[in-house]
Order: C-alpha cells, then sequence, then structure tokens
C-alpha cells in the first residue's frame, strides 16, 4: 500500500485526533511550539506531527493534577465506575477508529489492533466496577479497649509512562485503577505511538473526567521533561512500562520521594515442550506466545526450551507455519505480520539473528530483513540454537522464534530460570502434577498452562525478579493506586 491510498483511506482517522498537549482539561501548543513527527513503520512516511512539550509544559500538567487531586479524590466511586463504563463502551463503538490509528503508528494488521481495542477497553470495564469495591475493615482492639478503623484512599498525583507496543491497552490498563480509585494523572505516551492516546484523552473528556483529572504529554525529550515531575515533592506514585535498564533509572529517581511505584519491565519467556505434550496445541500455543503483536511483546515466547523427542518434529512445524505467514501493510486484506516499530528495532533483531546463527543454529525458515520500504523482518524459526547465544539473554522484540531441546524436567527448568526476568513462562504437557510442580519451581510472576496468551484484566498481570514491581489489573491492580490508613477509636 502507497502513502498516497493510506493517506486516501484512513487521513481523515489521523486528522481527527488532536495533536496537542492536554493540560487541565484544554488542548495547547507546546510552549516552544515545537513538534514530534509521528511515522508509519509500514513505509517510513510521516503521518502526523504532534506537539514537543517542554519542561514547563510537563510541569504545568503536574499543577493541573496536584490542583484537580481533593475534589476528584472526593467525587462519589459510583460516579467515578460511571465514567468508565461509559468510556468502555464509547471505546468498543469506535473500534475501527482505534484500531486503525494503531496500525497506522505501530505496524501491527488491523485484526491484531482490533484485538487490542477489546482487551484494552476491558480495563476500563472491568475497574468501573472495581471502584465501588474498595474497602477497609472495623474491629475491636485484642484488649477491648479501642475500635480499629482501617480504611482505602488514593495515593494521589500519579506519573504514567506507556510504551509504543500497546498504545491503548498500556494506557487503559493504567489509567482504569487510578480513576477508579479517585487519582489524578499525567500520561506521558511513547514517542512513536501518540495519536491513540490523544484519541483516548478526548474519547474521556467526553465522557465528563473533570479537567486536571487527566493531562497527557508528548514529548520527544522524556528524561529532561519527565525527571523534575517525578523529583517534585507533590507527585505521589511513578508507574512504567517499558525496558528494565529505563525502569532501574526511574526507580532511583523516584527513590528521592519515596514514591509509590509500578514497574512492568522487560521479559525473557520460555516456552517449556515437555514429551507427553499435545503437540497440535503446542505448536498453536507457540503461534500466539510467539507472533501476538508481531513479537513486540514483554510477554512474548523469547525461548523456546523443546524435548529433545519432540524438538525435530515441533521446530519443523513451527517453521512451516510461520514461514506461511505473508509480511504487509497491516491495514491490507491477507496480511499476517506487520513491520517492527522503527529501523533500530529491526537492526536488533538482526543482529541477535546472526549471532545464534555465528554460533551454530540453523535457519529453517526467514532469518532476514525484507527489502524496500518499511522495517520487516521475516518470520523466522531458528533451531539447534546454543544456550550461548545472545537471544538466550536478551528480548528479542521481533518475530523470531528460537529452539533449543532440553532431556529432562530439571534441566528444562534450569535453562527457563536461567535469566535476570521473570515475567511469564510457559509450558506445555498433558500431565496435572507436572503441570503444578513445574509452575511452582517457575520464578515468574505469570504461568500460562497449554495456552500461549496470559493477559487477562481480570486477572493479575506483572513480574518478579527484574522484570518489575506491582501488579496491574485483577483485584490487585486498584491496590497499586490506594493508601491504607488506620484510625484508632478509643471508647
Amino acid at each position: 500500500m502507497t502513502q498516497e491510498s493510506v493517506k486516501a483511506t484512513f487521513g481523515s482517522v489521523v486528522e481527527s485526533v488532536p495533536k496537542g498537549l492536554f493540560i487541565g482539561g484544554s488542548w495547547r501548543d507546546s510552549s516552544s511550539g515545537a513538534t514530534i513527527a509521528v511515522e508509519d513503520p509500514a513505509t517510513g512516511e510521516v503521518i502526523a506531527h504532534v506537539a514537543d512539550a517542554t519542561v514547563e509544559d510537563g510541569r504545568a500538567a503536574l499543577d493541573a493534577a496536584v490542583a484537580a487531586q481533593a475534589e476528584w479524590a472526593r467525587t462519589a466511586p459510583r460516579d467515578r465506575g460511571e465514567i468508565l463504563r461509559d468510556a468502555y463502551e464509547r471505546i468498543v463503538a469506535r473500534t475501527d477508529e482505534f484500531a486503525t490509528l494503531m496500525t497506522l503508528e505501530m505496524g501491527k494488521t488491523l485484526a491484531e489492533s482490533r484485538g487490542e481495542v477489546a482487551y484494552g477497553a476491558e480495563f476500563f470495564r472491568w475497574f468501573s466496577e472495581e471502584a465501588v469495591r474498595v474497602s477497609g475493615r472495623w474491629s475491636t482492639a485484642p484488649n477491648g479497649a479501642t475500635r480499629l478503623m482501617t480504611m482505602k484512599q488514593p495515593v494521589g498525583p500519579t506519573l504514567m509512562i506507556t510504551p509504543w507496543n500497546f498504545p491503548l491497552a498500556m494506557g487503559t490498563r493504567k489509567i482504569g485503577p487510578a480513576i477508579a480509585a479517585g487519582c489524578t494523572m499525567v500520561v506521558k505516551p511513547a514517542s512513536q505511538t501518540p495519536l491513540t492516546m490523544l484519541a483516548l484523552a478526548d474519547l474521556l473528556k467526553e465522557c465528563g473526567v473533570p479537567d486536571g483529572v487527566l493531562n497527557v504529554v508528548t514529548t520527544s525529550h522524556t528524561g529532561d521533561v519527565m525527571e523534575p515531575l517525578i523529583r517534585d515533592p507533590r507527585l505521589r506514585k511513578l508507574t512504567f512500562t517499558g525496558s528494565t535498564p529505563v525502569g532501574r533509572k526511574l526507580i532511583e529517581q523516584a527513590a528521592e520521594g519515596i514514591l509509590r511505584v509500578s514497574m512492568e519491565l522487560g521479559g525473557n519467556a520460555p516456552f517449556l515442550v515437555f514429551p507427553d505434550a499435545d503437540l497440535d496445541k503446542a505448536v498453536e500455543g507457540a503461534m500466539l506466545a510467539k507472533m501476538r503483536n508481531i513479537g513486540e511483546a514483554c510477554t512474548a515466547a523469547n525461548r523456546f526450551y523443546v524435548h529433545e523427542s519432540l524438538a525435530a518434529e515441533f521446530s519443523s512445524r513451527l517453521a512451516e507455519r510461520m514461514g506461511a505467514l505473508t509480511l504487509g501493510h497491516g491495514t491490507e486484506d491477507g496480511v499476517d505480520v506487520g513491520p517492527l516499530v522503527d529501523e533500530n528495532a529491526r537492526t536488533k533483531v538482526g543482529a541477535l539473528v546472526q549471532d545464534a546463527v555465528d554460533k551454530g543454529a540453523r535457519v529453517l525458515t526467514g532469518g532476514k530483513a525484507r527489502e524496500g520500504a518499511g522495517w520487516f523482518y521475516e518470520p523466522t524459526v531458528l533451531a539447534d540454537v546454543p544456550t550461548s547465544a545472545d537471544l538466550a539473554r536478551e528480548e528479542i522484540f521481533g518475530p523470531v522464534a528460537p529452539v533449543t531441546s532440553f532431556s529432562d524436567d530439571d534441566e528444562a527448568v534450569r535453562l527457563a530460570n536461567d535469566t535476570e526476568f521473570g515475567l511469564v513462562a510457559y509450558l506445555f504437557t498433558r500431565d496435572l502434577s507436572r503441570a503444578i510442580r513445574v509452575s511452582e519451581e517457575l520464578e515468574y510472576g505469570m504461568v500460562g498452562v497449554n495456552q500461549g496468551i496470559v493477559s487477562n484484566p481480570a486477572a493479575p498481570f506483572g513480574g518478579v525478579k527484574q522484570s518489575g514491581v506491582g501488579r496491574e489489573g485483577g483485584f490487585e491492580g486498584i491496590e497499586e493506586y490506594l493508601e491504607t490508613k488506620y484510625v484508632g477509636i478509643a471508647l
């Protein structure tokens, strides 16, 4: 699809999105007048320009959040919940609009983008119901002399830094519980994919979110603009989804103000196939775990450990499925795989594949970038991948499936746990006892048993070790935005 045809077909959707900063309930230009170019990764062409915020703009956004906090915290839980429910219904009604924006600025196919709209909207529906279920407790002190009252209150102004790979869902997963709990926000979306968040802010304004409760700041100078906010004593919480190195730096900055932090960081997900596994289900699960979002997901299967009795057949079947996928612009019919987000992402994937091949891995399908416009990389399956390969340690974030064999359960668990990360693991087996035992032994915050997708708004999402702290979604998600206060009452 040419840039001209993209503009002709989808230009009106992009044009309808506000391009400014959303501060205190109003849209405004950057104080410097600067803008950020937003590119279509399938063509490399610019599709829009959005405001590029300065340090002063960031401070204005926090000012607005702080000014709105007290009144917002007093708002009835039912009213906050109704805003989220309304937003859920409006997002679903505008599925095609949001899907188109995500496809154009991030690259995934429209089918996948529609799936993200459904997933992302569900966080608003879930937390609309949780808003009215925040509760404390009442008890009598052991000596009977006093009464103990425990209450939950909003943490306060929150800074949210969201990634480019799920432009809608990573926002709703943070905004939903914050609104439900009564926290105001400053949101900084990724500079590669700001349009979806700007459209979401406009929708939430339509739903009646009061001025200053939600503020959106787009900037290409993330560190310069965000650090003063993190160090501002008025900020009470920081939540970030992104790489572990950046997360470490943000935690260091947050330590100065003893901020509450939620960090959803890097992953290195193992995918274990045991000798008794249903191979058809394992291959199907592998396709989901690897190719969701073009492999650009922290939950993407990064290392495939397959029992030596099945490794050859599993690799062959997976290569056949991966090799049959069609690359192209995500808006086109019949396309299965879109481009990676930018040139740096594709270069990294290529370097990881080459390193594995240099160390003895065999390419069963793919293994190279596609020539021409856009940042496309062929779906790739590597067999006989040595554990010394760089991709055994680093997130691939692309459509590459490296397969390594193991001989027994202990070796499989040892290989799976041999990483600093601990976000999600997958395992396939027909043996219930093995499934439970291995799930307990895996050092991960989430485990998928005989399934290739674990993400669910009703479940707690998060990892251990270097994959972060805190949980998003589920009953646990709203707790990240609440403080516990104890009141002792003498009789």
